[in-house]
């Protein structure tokens, strides 16, 4: 999934499916390093990309607590091509 679905998909999520998100991938960030320190993790980026989802995630929480940040509404993405031949 490209980096912008997951950003969607995290800013519609409420602020419990954030937090079991966060413990699913930090679950998953300490298999892939024991992974990585018993030479059997095959691609060393799925840490940096773990990691920067958490804190993506971390992120926005903060915002929602501080309340700079709400949940975004489930929405249809547009196309340009709708928006240009609106007409």
């Amino acid at each position: 999934m490209k980096k912008t679905g997951v950003l969607r998909e995290m800013r519609e999520s409420s602020e419990d499916e954030l937090k079991a998100r966060m413990g699913r991938l930090e679950e998953e960030l300490f298999g892939q390093r024991m992974k990585r320190f018993t030479n059997q993790l095959a691609n060393t980026a799925l840490i940096k990309k773990t990691r920067r989802e958490i804190a993506t995630a971390k992120t926005i929480l903060a915002g929602r607590i501080a309340g700079k940040e709400k949940r975004a509404e489930a929405t249809e993405p547009k196309h340009e091509d709708q928006e240009k031949s609106g007409g």
